[in-house]
């Protein structure tokens, strides 16, 4: 990382490597794990930039009270991210949680991620249990109100002392209208206060967005005064993960039961040639450096001009070394965050999604995103520069463009 030329590297802590039980006893092991991690990086000049929680639910918990389905999980959550204890003195930025909105989407909607809930017909898989017009928007709720507890934890035991930043992190892709007709303008909307809304909203205003209100009614959970009170203003920063653009177009609410899909009533696709999809997201991506620049104006004009670290990735099915495609696509989008500094936008960093090759949650070890390539047959296993490690590593160096960030997860 340091001879990359990296100055800051994102990773998460595992919420039962340290407390296996999801409360109780801390593991020593994973203490000294993470205290070594951080040494290092701090060693060689590198910030530490922490995520608290990323889709790794004590499974204990689950079995317990139904993990993100029951409030009881903010006093759990918050015991463990008293972590702020032994790192704090090193770690200055901390991520709460890693894309709530997929988070929830992804578990109890679509039941594609742990705890694998959703209910007929609206699952991508055969789930057994689950309610997905209900549980999304509660299990987003209670994420809610676990990381505006942390980040009050940590404004009134840590930040004065330890001087740090408290943010979270959202999953955000851009969309163009597929027409300009007011149907599909009005769905370029409500998609975005779906999807970023959903849980930018209450931490700038107090409350969800109010189509939200208006579409999903009683199912969508509400905050009493002293819980709006705690959300509201509880951030110091926004991370964003952006992978590309699409369009999108207006889909007619349905009468009758409908998921958090259907209550966002849009179609999506990759290209305005394409078929439509209902689901959460093409399954193809465009590549789009424009849309981030459009998107960060939009966060900066609607969310408080809140300081934003922004992350990206482009993956290949391949492990070829020569990524040229890779090298065009970084190229684009860190223009597109300098070309958005330059207009005002308060982009503190970027992250690039990931520096070696790793296991993805759905793809496993098809899908290659890291700079550096890993052989996974070999025991070792060794490590290779491909093009894009060399690129980005003479773009950190030469310092030709204006300070930013550039950093590495």
């Amino acid at each position: 990382m340091a001879e990359t030329g990296l100055e800051a590297y994102r990773f998460s802590i595992s919420w039962s490597r340290l407390i296996p039980n999801g409360r109780g006893a801390v593991n020593q092991q994973g203490l000294e794990y993470y205290n070594n991690i951080i040494d290092e990086l701090t060693k060689r000049g590198i910030q530490a930039h922490v995520m608290i929680y990323h889709l790794d639910l004590p499974q204990a918990l689950e079995d317990e009270y139904g993990g993100w389905l029951s409030p009881r999980i903010v006093e759990d959550f918050t015991a463990y991210a008293d972590c702020f204890r032994e790192f704090g003195d090193r770690v200055l930025h901390w991520t709460i949680l890693a894309e709530p909105n997929v988070n929830a989407l992804g578990s109890y909607d679509t039941g594609e991620f742990a705890p694998g809930r959703c209910s007929d017909p609206f699952g991508v898989t055969k789930c057994t249990v689950g309610n997905s017009s209900v549980e999304p928007y509660v299990a987003a709720h209670n994420m809610l109100l676990v990381h505006a507890t942390v980040v009050r934890l940590y404004r009134e035991k840590y930040q004065a002392l330890q001087k740090g930043i408290v943010g979270i992190n959202v999953f955000t892709l851009w969309c163009y209208p597929l027409t300009n007709s007011t149907a599909d303008l009005h769905a370029v909307q409500r998609y975005k206060d779906f999807t970023y809304g959903w849980i930018l909203h209450p931490l700038v205003y107090g409350d969800y967005p109010q189509v939200m209100r208006k579409i999903v009614g009683s199912r969508l959970p509400s905050f009493d005064k002293v819980q709006t009170e705690l959300v509201k203003g509880a951030v110091d920063f926004v991370g964003i993960n952006h992978y590309y653009s699409l369009y999108v177009n207006d889909l007619p609410l349905t009468e009758g039961v409908r998921d958090f899909i259907a209550d966002r009533s849009i179609y999506t696709r990759a290209s305005k040639t394409d078929p439509p999809t209902g689901q959460h997201a093409p399954t193809e991506s465009l590549n789009d450096p424009q849309g981030l620049q459009l998107l960060l104006q939009y966060l900066k004009e609607t969310y408080a001009d809140l300081p934003i670290y922004g992350m990206s990735r482009k993956g290949s099915s391949n492990d070829s070394l020569d990524d040229t495609d890779r090298v065009d696509y970084m190229k684009g989008y860190i223009g597109a965050i300098l070309d958005a500094i330059r207009n005002g936008v308060n982009v503190r960093g970027y992250f690039a999604w990931s520096f070696v090759d790793l296991f993805e949650l759905l793809s496993g070890y098809q899908t290659r995103y890291g700079l550096y390539r890993v052989d996974f047959d070999d025991d070792a296993p060794p490590r290779r520069a491909r093009r894009s490690a060399r690129w980005y590593s003479g773009f950190l160096r030469s310092k030709q463009e204006p300070p930013v960030l550039i950093a590495q997860q």
